[in-house]
């Protein structure tokens, strides 16, 4: 399918983990390139970008997310919020205001799905943290791959550990599954929930009709 899409658009991909966002946003990405869209960001075009990470600050903060120290979910919040504050400043702003199209994995979301609705803080405190670390920067566009978790957990090959939250097992990812449940409600215009059980490419020919169909009404 062909894309055409104007410059600064921002594109995110959530769910759970192993859910196969990160799949679907490279291959949005691959069919942005393929269309001649001005993807990714200054200094890395045709890049895909994840959340935490980015930036060289963002990386150091992801390490200590992920690597299995326990931290606590109110710290959890703050410290995604920072590596988030980072990346808006140093590239999101910068790539959309120079027309670059911005496929990011992950963003605002995972925190009210994780730390707001799994980890039991409220979906409303973190999204106000979230919406003063970002300047009230969101996405035009979020793809959410909808997921089992007990579909996602069959899917590990070869990192039957993972990282520190995807070792809390199936029940904390029903809980996450939730809580994108209550991000999608919450903004239906912009977030679309896609059914991830099926071959790759079904998927993201349904992503590639989303973006053109949202295209074609901001067209109007």
């Amino acid at each position: 399918m062909t894309i055409s899409v104007p410059p600064g658009l921002f594109i995110t991909f959530e769910g759970i983990d192993r859910c196969g966002k990160s799949t679907q946003a490279a291959l949005l990405r691959d069919a942005l390139v393929a269309a001649d869209v001005k993807v990714g960001y200054i200094g890395a075009p045709a890049a895909v970008l994840r959340e935490p990470g980015g930036t060289p600050a963002g990386e150091r903060i992801r390490d200590l997310l992920l690597d299995g120290t326990r931290v606590d979910p109110w710290t959890e919040v703050l410290l995604y919020a920072a590596a988030r504050a980072q990346l808006v400043e140093q590239v999101l702003r910068p790539a959309l205001v120079a027309g670059y199209t911005v496929v990011l994995d992950r963003y605002v979301d995972s925190s009210l799905a994780y730390q707001g609705h799994a980890r039991g803080i409220g979906i409303e405190p973190v999204a106000e943290i979230n919406e003063w670390a970002t300047g009230g920067l969101l996405p035009d566009l979020t793809f959410i791959i909808d997921l089992t978790p007990e579909q996602a957990a069959a899917r590990v090959l070869g990192d039957p550990q993972g990282d520190r939250i995807e070792q809390e097992g199936i029940a904390f990812q029903r809980l996450v599954a939730e809580g994108y449940v209550h991000v999608a409600d919450l903004s239906p215009t912009r977030v679309h929930v896609v059914a991830g059980d099926r071959p790759p490419e079904q998927i993201a020919g349904d992503i590639a009709a989303l973006v053109t169909a949202r295209l074609e009404v901001s067209h109007v």
